[in-house]
């Protein structure tokens, strides 16, 4: 059983391996920009322990979604300013950050994975990012026919092929262990 988990990790693992490369080789063909916030990149960098780490990643990540799908949405953009940054850009430059986070986010998965694939934190890390990945998906299908072609499209396209990889490859992992331990009095 604990073969086929490491199996399965190690199978998610290269699948990480095979996204990052793809996209460190597929060139962006707008303008570089940072793709998080200096405090988001901040709040990255102070948080050590993956899971966390990856909520970090994803709340950055629903604020460009916020910033795609609800242009009109800055009252709720204006709360996280203090704490998170503030977002600045068009469409197709929150495409291309949303498309940038979720393969830091892959990054910093397999990294932990390739060190430790033991570390009970790495599956649970993925089926957070994949159940953000789904709201990703979800909320980006409506706009597939409203994007512009070039680099919007193609951050577009970037965005959703990351978002897919990780819920592909949370689909590869073992269901989560549950906590079989019991108190003898507890009832079954």
């Amino acid at each position: 059983m604990k073969s086929r988990m490491f199996c399965s990790l190690r199978l998610a693992s290269l699948l990480f391996a095979v996204i990052l490369s793809v996209s460190i080789n597929h060139t962006h063909a707008g303008p570089r920009r940072d793709h998080l916030t200096q405090k988001e990149a901040d709040m990255v960098r102070d948080t050590q322990e993956l899971d966390k780490r990856i909520a970090v990643f994803i709340k950055a990540a629903d604020r460009r979604l916020l910033a795609v799908t609800e242009p009109n949405a800055t009252k709720a953009l204006q709360t996280d300013i203090e704490l998170w940054g503030e977002l600045k850009g068009s469409r197709a430059d929150f495409l291309y950050d949303l498309s940038k986070i979720l393969d830091e986010a892959i990054t910093n998965i397999d990294d932990v994975s390739s060190r430790d694939e033991r570390n009970p934190l790495v599956p649970k890390a993925v089926r957070k990012l994949a159940e953000a990945s789904l709201r990703v998906l979800n909320q980006l299908a409506p706009l597939r026919d409203k994007v512009e072609a070039g680099p919007e499209r193609h951050s577009f396209d970037q965005a959703v092929e990351n978002a897919e990889a990780i819920v592909e490859a949370a689909g590869k992992l073992p269901p989560p262990v549950k906590n079989a331990k019991k108190k003898s009095g507890d009832k079954p």
